[in-house]
């Protein structure tokens, strides 16, 4: 990579690739994009943040998303079952969409069938090379310093009447305010985690509304406002991965520039999704602070589209 970083305004690096990519940033070979920005001396000064030795989970529970379309995506099968004399196996059959994941570098292309550095969807479904996969990420993991942006509190202490399971985009005047009132100066390399409540108000909703949710057309869900502006923000501050409680950063359905592809895709830039914030959110609360240590360890499945985080926050 050259010393100078480019901005979101010069992208994308080459014209004959699709708007707003980094291809070739790190290399036309690079697997781990805006993961390039966890650097050992980032890693370090992040564990300078370790002094109460707190330690919280940020992992749903696989089996909470017991509903998730009638035809769409697999909820958790779990059969536990007796291999001798008091000696059990058990066995887990899930999709890595329906409960705590990050969305790998192969999960959702550009309209012209092209992945990060320009793997192609012909080539993926080939299953002649594992390029891109999941797996490149386990052998370094996902550490470094994360960051809670809490617009649940921030909507409460506001009067901001928002439904966790309904659309709301979240400018990003407010999500900088969010930042500005804990104290947080972000820095490259950054791990951002949004909470919007939306876990916990799906756990705790009827069967019959969370069929309503998945009937919804198109599916709606609240998140970051879908912009070039924030494109630009996220990609300028050189973060090095986004995460939420919500099945995407971003609110959907998109009012102005689908996100997905442009970050996993375009920047190489790791997705969060279904993450468990409630209790980092008490702890912050807490402890006053809203920056952490975060170690995130991936499935080491070659090729593999997602995986469960395995994400744990520690004070």
């Amino acid at each position: 990579m050259s010393t100078s970083f480019p901005k979101f305004s010069e992208l994308p690096l080459d014209s004959t690739h699709p708007p707003h990519s980094a291809w070739g940033l790190w290399g036309p070979d690079d697997e781990l994009g805006t993961l390039n920005h966890l650097t050992p001396e980032r890693t370090v000064e992040a564990a300078k943040l370790i002094t109460t030795g707190t330690r919280v989970g940020l992992n749903w529970p696989l089996e909470q998303m017991d509903y998730a379309g009638e035809n769409f995506r697999q909820v958790l099968k779990h059969e536990i079952y007796e291999l001798g004399m008091n000696m059990n196996d058990d066995r887990l059959e899930f999709n890595t969409q329906t409960s705590s994941q990050w969305d790998g570098l192969r999960h959702w292309g550009f309209d012209d069938g092209r992945f990060y550095n320009g793997l192609t969807q012909e080539e993926i479904m080939s299953k002649k090379t594992d390029k891109l996969g999941i797996h490149a990420w386990e052998k370094q993991g996902i550490v470094g310093r994360g960051v809670l942006i809490d617009f649940a509190s921030h909507a409460a202490r506001n009067n901001i009447s928002y439904d966790p399971l309904d659309y709301y985009a979240i400018p990003l005047t407010v999500l900088k305010q969010i930042a500005k009132d804990s104290n947080i100066t972000f820095q490259p390399g950054d791990i951002i985690l949004l909470r919007t409540g939306f876990t916990v108000a799906f756990a705790s909703a009827s069967l019959s509304a969370k069929k309503s949710i998945f009937t919804k057309s198109p599916f709606q869900y609240p998140g970051v406002e879908s912009s070039l502006e924030v494109l630009a923000f996220l990609w300028d501050s050189q973060f090095a991965a986004v995460a939420g409680d919500c099945p995407g950063f971003e609110a959907w359905p998109p009012s102005e520039e689908a996100m997905h592809p442009v970050f996993l895709s375009g920047f190489g830039m790791p997705i969060g999704e279904l993450f468990d914030l409630e209790e980092l959110a008490k702890e912050c609360e807490k402890q006053q602070r809203w920056t952490f240590f975060f170690t995130s360890q991936v499935l080491n499945v070659r090729g593999g589209v997602a995986s469960p985080p395995n994400a744990i926050a520690i004070f």
